[in-house]
């Protein structure tokens, strides 16, 4: 396939997405409160949990994170003023009430760690995107280079990345330089990547997930879509089976 169908496809995609035809798009981050315009702790709700997204289902993450939200003596953890003053076995207790933490140590650690640069350096997650002015390359220089200790797993590429979109969508941080924001490829999104030729499948196998974002990001120039356009529609698609079916033409591969 060339890249002109490869973003025709996308466009599909993405009208697909938006009309209800990919099936079930109810995000796991729509899993929260329902902030108010001037919430504090909206960011910290949306950031915190985030950096302890590994290997885990992000839909029971993010149910035990509305939980321990909701629960006014757990409330504090979201709270990085407060949450890096507590001890370890508080951050414990607290965390593991409802399951958003899962390993007693490391998340712990994480969530105290990313809590302590935050508040020490900027007083709170608001306080961050206004040292950073707001611009996703001044943060992502804050993150990923001059503080890359202090936010553990947070500042990985493709955390980071998918971080900002989630900034972006649910909190309204109207990042400067938004289109620079990399598409996070994860099972799904790399599933995707094979089936509308993006990548191989012995690609799928070899690149590293910078590499793949890497493809996304040049097949996309100039298109006037962004990157992080794709995510949710890629992702659906992939976790629902695959249901919307593309139409195959004389000049695609693509049969599902």
């Amino acid at each position: 396939m060339n890249r002109n169908e490869i973003i025709k496809d996308c466009q599909l995609l993405l009208d697909a997405y938006k009309t209800g035809k990919l099936g079930q798009t109810v995000m796991p981050e729509d899993s929260n409160p329902g902030f108010s315009k001037d919430d504090a702790l909206d960011i910290a709700y949306f950031s915190l949990p985030m950096a302890l997204n590994y290997q885990r289902n992000s839909y029971e993450l993010w149910k035990a994170a509305l939980k321990t939200y909701n629960d006014e003596e757990t409330r504090i953890i979201f709270d990085v003023s407060k949450a890096c003053k507590l001890s370890g076995s508080d951050i414990k207790i607290t965390l593991m009430k409802y399951k958003l933490a899962l390993q007693p140590n490391k998340h712990i650690d994480i969530w105290q760690r990313i809590s302590q640069t935050v508040y020490q350096n900027w007083g709170s997650f608001s306080g961050l995107l206004k040292a950073a002015e707001n611009d996703f390359l001044k943060l992502k220089g804050i993150v990923q280079k001059e503080h890359k200790k202090g936010f553990p797993y947070l500042s990985g590429a493709k955390i980071f990345n998918y971080w900002c979109f989630i900034l972006n969508s649910y909190c309204k941080a109207n990042l400067k330089n938004s289109e620079f924001i990399d598409i996070a490829p994860d099972t799904h999104i790399t599933k995707c990547s094979v089936k509308l030729g993006v990548i191989t499948e012995k690609e799928a196998e070899t690149l590293s997930k910078e590499e793949i974002s890497d493809k996304w990001r040049a097949l996309l120039k100039g298109s006037g879509i962004n990157p992080t356009d794709m995510h949710p529609p890629l992702w659906f698609w992939s976790r629902n089976g695959f249901i919307y079916k593309l139409e195959a033409n004389e000049n695609t591969s693509i049969y599902i």
